[in-house]
Protein backbone atom coordinates (compact mmCIF):
# COMPACT_ATOMS: atom_id res chain seq x y z
CA UNK A 1 0.00 0.00 0.00
CA UNK A 2 2.83 2.64 1.23
CA UNK A 3 4.36 1.54 -2.39
CA UNK A 4 1.27 2.17 -4.37
CA UNK A 5 0.56 5.72 -2.74
CA UNK A 6 4.50 6.71 -3.22
CA UNK A 7 4.21 5.62 -6.61
CA UNK A 8 0.79 7.68 -7.19
CA UNK A 9 2.80 10.61 -5.56
CA UNK A 10 5.40 10.52 -8.09
CA UNK A 11 2.86 10.57 -11.05
CA UNK A 12 1.33 13.20 -9.94
CA UNK A 13 4.16 15.41 -9.29
CA UNK A 14 5.90 14.48 -12.66
CA UNK A 15 2.26 15.53 -14.80
CA UNK A 16 2.72 19.00 -12.72
CA UNK A 17 5.90 19.72 -13.62
CA UNK A 18 5.32 18.64 -17.44
CA UNK A 19 2.30 21.06 -17.62
CA UNK A 20 4.93 23.79 -15.71
CA UNK A 21 7.52 22.81 -18.67
CA UNK A 22 5.38 23.21 -21.35
CA UNK A 23 4.02 26.54 -20.40
CA UNK A 24 7.55 27.97 -20.33
CA UNK A 25 8.90 26.22 -23.14
CA UNK A 26 5.61 27.54 -25.47
CA UNK A 27 7.34 28.09 -28.78
CA UNK A 28 4.19 29.56 -29.99
CA UNK A 29 4.09 32.55 -27.53
CA UNK A 30 4.44 35.23 -29.30
CA UNK A 31 8.01 37.32 -28.66
CA UNK A 32 8.26 41.04 -27.08
CA UNK A 33 8.35 43.23 -30.82
CA UNK A 34 11.89 44.42 -31.46
CA UNK A 35 11.93 48.52 -31.57
CA UNK A 36 13.33 49.48 -34.97
CA UNK A 37 12.25 53.22 -35.39
CA UNK A 38 15.52 54.27 -34.89
CA UNK A 39 17.09 52.23 -37.42
CA UNK A 40 14.64 52.30 -40.05
CA UNK A 41 15.08 56.14 -39.96
CA UNK A 42 19.35 56.09 -40.23
CA UNK A 43 18.50 52.63 -43.00
CA UNK A 44 16.57 55.29 -44.90
CA UNK A 45 18.60 58.09 -43.93
CA UNK A 46 16.22 60.47 -43.46
CA UNK A 47 13.88 62.07 -41.20
CA UNK A 48 10.41 62.94 -42.54
CA UNK A 49 8.85 65.92 -40.28
CA UNK A 50 5.10 66.52 -40.85
CA UNK A 51 4.29 70.05 -40.61
CA UNK A 52 1.60 72.54 -40.77
CA UNK A 53 3.48 75.05 -43.51
CA UNK A 54 1.13 78.16 -42.63
CA UNK A 55 2.23 78.26 -39.28
CA UNK A 56 5.03 80.88 -38.15
CA UNK A 57 7.36 81.44 -37.06
CA UNK A 58 7.65 77.56 -36.22
CA UNK A 59 7.19 76.31 -39.69
CA UNK A 60 5.98 78.27 -42.42
CA UNK A 61 6.63 79.13 -46.41
CA UNK A 62 8.85 81.97 -47.07
CA UNK A 63 8.65 84.29 -49.76
CA UNK A 64 11.27 82.38 -51.94
CA UNK A 65 8.96 79.36 -51.36
CA UNK A 66 11.29 77.63 -48.60
CA UNK A 67 9.91 75.66 -45.50
CA UNK A 68 11.61 77.68 -42.34
CA UNK A 69 11.05 78.32 -39.24
CA UNK A 70 11.72 77.88 -35.83
CA UNK A 71 11.17 74.19 -35.86
CA UNK A 72 12.50 73.89 -38.95
CA UNK A 73 15.85 74.88 -37.91
CA UNK A 74 15.73 72.64 -34.73
CA UNK A 75 14.84 69.35 -36.39
CA UNK A 76 17.62 70.36 -39.32
CA UNK A 77 20.54 70.68 -36.62
CA UNK A 78 19.07 66.97 -34.99
CA UNK A 79 18.85 65.61 -38.25
CA UNK A 80 22.62 66.87 -38.60
CA UNK A 81 23.42 65.38 -36.14
CA UNK A 82 21.76 62.30 -36.11
CA UNK A 83 23.76 61.62 -39.62
CA UNK A 84 20.18 61.71 -41.64
CA UNK A 85 18.42 64.49 -44.05
CA UNK A 86 15.43 66.29 -42.97
CA UNK A 87 12.46 65.92 -45.26
CA UNK A 88 10.11 68.33 -44.53
CA UNK A 89 6.43 67.36 -45.19
CA UNK A 90 3.48 69.91 -45.33
CA UNK A 91 0.17 67.97 -44.16
CA UNK A 92 -2.99 68.91 -43.56
CA UNK A 93 -2.84 69.82 -39.46
CA UNK A 94 -6.50 67.52 -39.06
CA UNK A 95 -4.86 64.27 -40.27
CA UNK A 96 -1.86 64.75 -38.54
CA UNK A 97 -2.37 61.51 -36.37
CA UNK A 98 -3.92 59.07 -38.97
CA UNK A 99 -0.42 60.21 -41.62
CA UNK A 100 1.87 59.74 -38.35
CA UNK A 101 0.42 56.07 -37.48
CA UNK A 102 -0.11 55.24 -41.36
CA UNK A 103 4.19 55.82 -41.14
CA UNK A 104 3.79 58.75 -44.25
CA UNK A 105 5.88 60.75 -41.81
CA UNK A 106 8.25 59.98 -38.95
CA UNK A 107 7.13 62.79 -36.64
CA UNK A 108 5.44 66.24 -35.89
CA UNK A 109 7.22 68.60 -35.22
CA UNK A 110 5.62 72.27 -35.52
CA UNK A 111 4.37 73.83 -32.40
CA UNK A 112 2.61 70.97 -31.52
CA UNK A 113 0.77 71.18 -28.06
CA UNK A 114 0.86 68.51 -25.42
CA UNK A 115 -2.60 67.83 -24.59
CA UNK A 116 -3.59 64.95 -22.36
CA UNK A 117 -5.16 63.04 -25.90
CA UNK A 118 -2.09 63.74 -26.93
CA UNK A 119 0.01 62.31 -25.10
CA UNK A 120 -1.81 59.24 -24.71
CA UNK A 121 -1.88 58.44 -28.50
CA UNK A 122 1.47 59.27 -29.33
CA UNK A 123 4.96 59.61 -27.95
CA UNK A 124 6.04 62.83 -27.02
CA UNK A 125 9.25 64.51 -26.18
CA UNK A 126 10.28 66.80 -23.52
CA UNK A 127 8.23 70.20 -23.92
CA UNK A 128 10.68 72.48 -25.59
CA UNK A 129 8.68 75.87 -25.25
CA UNK A 130 5.71 77.57 -23.33
CA UNK A 131 2.68 79.07 -25.00
CA UNK A 132 -0.06 81.48 -24.45
CA UNK A 133 -3.72 81.19 -26.13
CA UNK A 134 -4.61 84.63 -26.68
CA UNK A 135 -6.82 86.57 -28.90
CA UNK A 136 -6.11 89.28 -31.57
CA UNK A 137 -8.27 91.82 -32.74
CA UNK A 138 -7.69 94.71 -35.05
CA UNK A 139 -6.58 98.37 -33.91
CA UNK A 140 -9.38 99.87 -34.75
CA UNK A 141 -11.60 97.76 -33.03
CA UNK A 142 -14.29 98.41 -30.13
CA UNK A 143 -13.26 95.15 -28.64
CA UNK A 144 -10.73 96.35 -25.61
CA UNK A 145 -10.80 93.28 -23.38
CA UNK A 146 -12.03 89.36 -23.57
CA UNK A 147 -15.38 89.69 -22.15
CA UNK A 148 -15.78 92.75 -25.00
CA UNK A 149 -15.57 89.67 -27.47
CA UNK A 150 -19.59 88.83 -26.37
CA UNK A 151 -21.54 88.48 -30.11
CA UNK A 152 -17.89 88.72 -32.13
CA UNK A 153 -17.21 86.70 -35.11
CA UNK A 154 -14.13 84.70 -34.07
CA UNK A 155 -11.80 82.77 -35.93
CA UNK A 156 -9.94 79.40 -34.82
CA UNK A 157 -7.80 77.07 -36.32
CA UNK A 158 -9.67 73.90 -36.79
CA UNK A 159 -8.46 70.37 -35.65
CA UNK A 160 -6.24 72.49 -33.08
CA UNK A 161 -6.00 72.76 -29.23
CA UNK A 162 -7.22 75.94 -29.65
CA UNK A 163 -10.18 74.94 -30.84
CA UNK A 164 -10.18 72.63 -28.49
CA UNK A 165 -9.87 75.25 -25.49
CA UNK A 166 -12.23 77.70 -27.06
CA UNK A 167 -14.88 75.33 -27.31
CA UNK A 168 -14.53 74.74 -23.31
CA UNK A 169 -14.55 78.41 -22.60
CA UNK A 170 -17.25 80.07 -20.81
CA UNK A 171 -17.23 82.38 -23.86
CA UNK A 172 -18.10 79.74 -26.65
CA UNK A 173 -21.86 80.54 -26.17
CA UNK A 174 -21.07 84.42 -26.64
CA UNK A 175 -19.50 84.40 -29.64
CA UNK A 176 -19.86 82.96 -33.50
CA UNK A 177 -16.92 80.89 -33.95
CA UNK A 178 -15.53 80.60 -37.62
CA UNK A 179 -12.73 77.54 -38.05
CA UNK A 180 -10.11 77.58 -41.63
CA UNK A 181 -7.23 75.92 -42.01
CA UNK A 182 -4.77 77.90 -40.79
CA UNK A 183 -3.93 80.76 -38.50
CA UNK A 184 -2.82 82.62 -41.55
CA UNK A 185 -6.34 82.87 -43.30
CA UNK A 186 -7.67 83.47 -40.18
CA UNK A 187 -5.44 86.65 -39.18
CA UNK A 188 -5.69 87.41 -43.67
CA UNK A 189 -9.62 87.74 -42.41
CA UNK A 190 -9.16 89.92 -39.10
CA UNK A 191 -7.25 92.09 -41.27
CA UNK A 192 -10.03 92.29 -43.95
CA UNK A 193 -12.65 92.48 -41.49
CA UNK A 194 -14.50 89.38 -42.00
CA UNK A 195 -13.61 88.30 -38.51
CA UNK A 196 -13.99 90.23 -35.40
CA UNK A 197 -11.08 88.14 -33.76
CA UNK A 198 -9.10 85.36 -33.84
CA UNK A 199 -8.06 83.19 -31.01
CA UNK A 200 -4.49 80.98 -31.15
CA UNK A 201 -1.13 80.84 -30.23
CA UNK A 202 0.94 83.81 -28.56
CA UNK A 203 4.01 82.80 -30.35
CA UNK A 204 2.01 83.10 -33.76
CA UNK A 205 0.76 85.99 -32.78
CA UNK A 206 3.26 87.93 -32.15
CA UNK A 207 5.78 87.15 -35.14
CA UNK A 208 3.16 88.09 -37.59
CA UNK A 209 1.97 90.98 -35.85
CA UNK A 210 5.54 92.12 -35.86
CA UNK A 211 6.46 91.16 -39.54
CA UNK A 212 3.54 91.39 -41.33
CA UNK A 213 0.26 93.75 -40.29
CA UNK A 214 0.63 96.06 -37.59
CA UNK A 215 -2.62 97.05 -37.55
CA UNK A 216 -3.37 94.18 -35.49
CA UNK A 217 -2.99 93.90 -31.50
CA UNK A 218 -3.09 91.41 -28.50
CA UNK A 219 -5.88 91.31 -26.12
CA UNK A 220 -5.08 91.46 -22.48
CA UNK A 221 -4.88 88.31 -20.62
CA UNK A 222 -5.53 84.80 -21.82
CA UNK A 223 -7.30 81.21 -21.43
CA UNK A 224 -4.77 79.60 -20.79
CA UNK A 225 -0.96 78.22 -21.30
CA UNK A 226 0.19 75.09 -23.03
CA UNK A 227 3.67 73.26 -24.11
CA UNK A 228 5.38 72.43 -27.19
CA UNK A 229 6.73 69.04 -27.95
CA UNK A 230 7.55 66.77 -30.99
CA UNK A 231 5.56 63.92 -31.41
CA UNK A 232 6.04 60.39 -32.48
CA UNK A 233 4.56 57.30 -32.80
CA UNK A 234 3.50 55.63 -29.90
CA UNK A 235 5.88 52.42 -30.52
CA UNK A 236 8.63 54.07 -31.48
CA UNK A 237 10.21 54.97 -28.37
CA UNK A 238 14.09 54.14 -29.50
CA UNK A 239 13.56 57.04 -32.22
CA UNK A 240 12.01 59.45 -29.79
CA UNK A 241 14.96 58.53 -27.13
CA UNK A 242 17.86 59.40 -29.32
CA UNK A 243 16.01 62.91 -30.76
CA UNK A 244 15.11 63.47 -27.13
CA UNK A 245 19.17 62.93 -26.19
CA UNK A 246 20.30 65.36 -29.50
CA UNK A 247 17.84 67.97 -28.13
CA UNK A 248 19.47 67.62 -24.49
CA UNK A 249 22.93 68.12 -26.08
CA UNK A 250 21.64 70.89 -28.32
CA UNK A 251 20.32 72.67 -25.05
CA UNK A 252 23.53 71.81 -22.70
CA UNK A 253 25.92 73.21 -25.85
CA UNK A 254 23.97 76.61 -26.68
CA UNK A 255 22.58 75.52 -30.45
CA UNK A 256 18.64 75.14 -28.79
CA UNK A 257 19.60 79.64 -27.21
CA UNK A 258 21.10 80.32 -30.38
CA UNK A 259 18.18 79.21 -32.47
CA UNK A 260 15.58 80.86 -30.24
CA UNK A 261 17.46 84.42 -30.44
CA UNK A 262 17.01 84.04 -34.77
CA UNK A 263 13.47 83.59 -34.60
CA UNK A 264 12.43 85.45 -31.44
CA UNK A 265 15.26 87.61 -30.06
CA UNK A 266 15.92 85.90 -26.95
CA UNK A 267 16.01 82.50 -25.39
CA UNK A 268 12.72 81.49 -24.76
CA UNK A 269 13.14 77.50 -24.78
CA UNK A 270 11.94 75.48 -21.63
CA UNK A 271 13.87 72.09 -22.30
CA UNK A 272 15.85 71.51 -19.09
Amino acid sequence: MKRNAFKQILMIFAVFSMLFSSVGCDKNAPAEEKDLSLQAVLDAGQLVLGLDASFPPMGFIDDENNIVGFDIDVAEEASFRLGVKLVKKPINWEEKEDLLNAGEIDCIWNGMSVSAARAESMNLSGSYMKNEMIFVVRKDSDIKSISGLKGKAVGVQSGSTAQELLQKSKIYEDVTVTSLADNVSLLTALSQEDLDAVFLDSVVAYYYIVSFSEDLLILPGNLGEEEYAVGFRKKDQALRDKVQEILDEMRQDGKLAEISVKWFGSDITTLK
